[in-house]
């Protein structure tokens, strides 16, 4: 199992990095929100991943929650740029 998870927090990390690069270099508003979204997506895969590791599921609530965040971060850039659109 160690493996694994080790093999699965450095694909975690590679991926965090690209959606990083992309967030910084995006060159519209929306893809940077697309990859600030995907960035906090793999911090919740970090999460779920480390609680299963270290056998603490407080850190599973914490995944859940800033899941929760991202979620509704996403429904009010929606909106934003549904509103944004209209005169």
């Amino acid at each position: 199992m160690e493996i694994t998870v080790n093999v699965m927090m450095i694909v975690l990390t590679v991926a965090l990095l690209m959606a990083f690069f992309r967030l910084v270099k995006g060159p519209t508003l929306p893809d940077r929100v697309v990859a600030l979204d995907l960035v906090a997506a793999i911090a919740v895969a970090i999460f779920a991943v480390y609680a299963v590791v270290v056998d603490q599921p407080v850190f599973i609530d914490a995944a859940i929650v800033l899941a929760l965040i991202i979620f509704l971060g996403t429904v009010a850039f929606a909106r934003y740029t549904e509103r944004r659109g209209r005169p």
